[in-house]
């Protein structure tokens, strides 16, 4: 008779290290997965490794725009470029997250903006000083626009100013104390005036020389109206220290005065020549291009906040 032997089991401690293997390589590739998804939350929260820019801007059509976009690219930024039809809306989508960065303002227009809205926009770096300049398509020079033309002007508060000031300069009206950079049509001495000054919207100024002697008008709409910036009958002028307040800026909220994402955006455009280049060649050679330290353009924004409140 053969002899039976039982059935006998392997050993359980011969599955144990095979069976703790797996789950612990289970357990480290959930670890591993849930540090690299805060990790990347935590850099995209801190905009340390933000690639995608959202910027506003008014004129996002002219060409410079694109050799940014392109430059920015080599950067590692993926610069989204945004249209804005008038002034007043690129500050209000940047205030509430639309947009990361805007350009399309000077300091004067950011101050009122933030007075009157208890706004803290805050300028990330400058880019020009462009002469704001009075045109016109029924005469050829200041002296031969006659009594009681009309003149007309931007109706938003810090280019009305800028605007009325250069009229003064031309000796078409007469500002009461002077004038200054919160000037209105009510500081006018129309007594004392050769013009009658209106105001309109900036956009709608190039089309209303058909209608008038002529009318400030921004740079921003000057070639897009058929005209060159070297027919302006009179500018202001650019080196006055009074002029500060003027410069463009890139702007940012307040709690992205740091980022560095944004800070390199900033540095691409000042320091690309083809960008710069194509600054002037939009501004038919008068923009005066600026570089200036961000907590100069800080200080300048406080100084005419100030002021503007005190107005109020």
């Amino acid at each position: 008779m053969s002899e039976t032997h039982p059935q006998i089991a392997p050993p359980a401690k011969r599955r144990t290290p095979l069976l703790i293997g797996v789950a612990v390589l289970a357990v480290i590739v959930v670890v591993v997965g849930l540090l690299w998804s805060r990790g990347d939350d935590a850099g995209a929260a801190g905009g340390e490794e933000r690639e995608k820019v959202v910027l506003g801007t008014v004129g996002a059509s002219d060409p410079y725009w694109q050799v940014l976009v392109d430059a920015a690219a080599e950067e590692g930024i993926d610069l989204e470029v945004e249209d804005f039809a008038d002034y007043t809306q690129p500050n209000p989508a940047l205030s509430e997250g639309e947009l990361d960065i805007n350009q399309f303002q000077h300091l004067v227009y950011l101050a009122e903006y933030n007075v009157a809205n208890d706004d803290d926009i805050v300028p990330l770096g400058s880019t020009a000083i462009y002469p704001l300049g009075l045109y016109s398509s029924q005469v050829d020079s200041v002296e031969e626009i006659q009594d009681g033309d009309t003149v007309v002007v931007p109706d938003d508060d810090s280019n009305q100013a800028r605007a009325l000031l250069i009229l003064q300069s031309a000796g078409l009206i007469t500002l009461e104390d002077g004038g200054s950079i919160f000037s209105t049509l009510a500081d006018i001495d129309e007594a004392a005036s050769k013009v009658e000054v209106k105001a309109i919207k900036a956009d709608l100024t190039p089309t209303s020389l058909p209608d008038v002697a002529a009318a400030v008008i921004n740079n921003d709409f000057v070639e897009k109206a058929g005209l060159s910036f070297e027919d302006a009958l009179a500018t202001d002028d650019v080196e006055d220290p009074n002029a500060l307040p003027y410069v463009n800026v890139f702007a940012v909220r307040a709690e992205d005065r740091d980022d560095p994402t944004l800070l390199k955006l900033v540095e691409v455009y000042q320091e690309t020549q083809a960008v710069l280049d194509g600054v002037q060649d939009v501004s038919g050679g008068t923009a005066e291009l600026v570089k200036i330290p961000q907590e100069d353009l800080q200080a300048s924004l406080d100084d005419v906040e100030a002021d503007t409140a005190a107005q109020q």
